[in-house]
């Protein structure tokens, strides 16, 4: 069931300014671990505490 979520997860685009010193220091980090920024910032989201908005939802996150 591990990769289940990824076949009905629907896809939004999520846009930000960040300084060009924040971008890069992001990159390097995404690149010193082998992932995409996606997946660095898919990974800080999915630490967050769930709340109880996020529990009636129904959304999946990617510890479900």
């Amino acid at each position: 069931m591990g990769g289940d979520w990824l076949s009905i997860m629907k896809e939004a685009r999520l846009s930000l300014r960040i300084s060009t010193r924040r971008l890069n220091k992001l990159r390097l980090y995404a690149a010193n671990r082998d992932k995409t920024i996606t997946q660095i910032v898919e990974d800080w989201v999915d630490r967050l505490p769930n709340t109880e908005s996020d529990k009636n939802s129904g959304t999946l996150s990617r510890a479900d």
